[in-house]
């Protein structure tokens, strides 16, 4: 039975995020994506072509819809479709804004290119991190071009959108780390197992109002120091750097 228009729009109207936020769930394309998030989240629809279901026969999804790869292309968000697509639920969290005094944690303070915030749960995911605290601007994380840039990884890191500056307030007994231009060198400085890595929005980074709660500031230096460089990182570039250096210390 093929697969209907009704079906069809409601796959493509998750690219709405009022509709992901009313229905609660979110969209994932690809084996690699869609296999992680199977093992982890509720998936509520599954299609996919015959050769992806016939490699993958022990399924738990609440429907599943076989479709030619030309059907597929009509559902999927992709230029390029790829094998399967999966509607999964939104997990639900629970969240304790003391973790950091636990944990090392990440902390992002108005990310907002969908390509940037799925980059740095990929590389949460690479370095163990398994919390991240979004401020109420950062993009959202069920974005389909986010999910898509994590690459599975969002099925192992819980995102909790928050007021950074509530958390930050009773946090002040613990090391919350952020990256300034007057900083202080961070391959000098020392680091620690758990606290807050705070990230900022692209063009302006860390708010002032989050900036004035850090109480470790550190700097990436370029190299060499007086060589003319680029005037800043990327903020997912950045994110991978720190990450490397606080667990290269451990």
């Amino acid at each position: 039975m093929p697969i209907s228009h009704s079906c069809i729009r409601y796959i493509r109207s998750l690219d709405q995020k009022k509709v992901r936020r009313t229905e609660k769930v979110f969209l994932a394309e690809g084996p690699k994506i869609v296999g992680d998030l199977l093992r982890r989240f509720d998936c509520q629809l599954l299609v996919a072509t015959s050769e992806w279901l016939q490699a993958n026969r022990q399924v738990a999804a609440q429907e599943v819809i076989e479709v030619s790869a030309e059907e597929l292309s009509r559902a999927s968000l992709l230029r390029t479709p790829q094998q399967v697509l999966g509607v999964f639920k939104q997990p639900d969290y629970n969240f304790d804004p003391t973790l950091p005094r636990r944990s090392l944690c990440l902390a992002l303070d108005g990310v907002q290119d969908p390509g940037n915030l799925g980059t740095i749960i990929r590389v949460a995911d690479w370095f163990g991190i398994e919390d991240i605290f979004c401020s109420p601007d950062t993009v959202e994380v069920y974005n389909p071009k986010v999910i898509q840039a994590t690459m599975g990884a969002i099925a192992r890191i819980r995102t909790h959108y928050t007021s950074l500056s509530e958390v930050l307030v009773k946090l002040q007994d613990a090391p919350i780390f952020g990256t300034f231009l007057d900083g202080s060198n961070i391959y000098q400085e020392p680091l620690s197992s758990n606290g807050l890595i705070i990230m900022g929005n692209e063009g302006n980074g860390i708010s002032p109002e989050i900036a004035a709660l850090v109480n470790r500031r550190l700097f990436i230096p370029n190299y060499p120091t007086d060589r003319p460089t680029s005037e800043s990182l990327n903020v997912a570039i950045a994110t991978s750097i720190i990450c490397a250096e606080f667990r290269r210390r451990m």
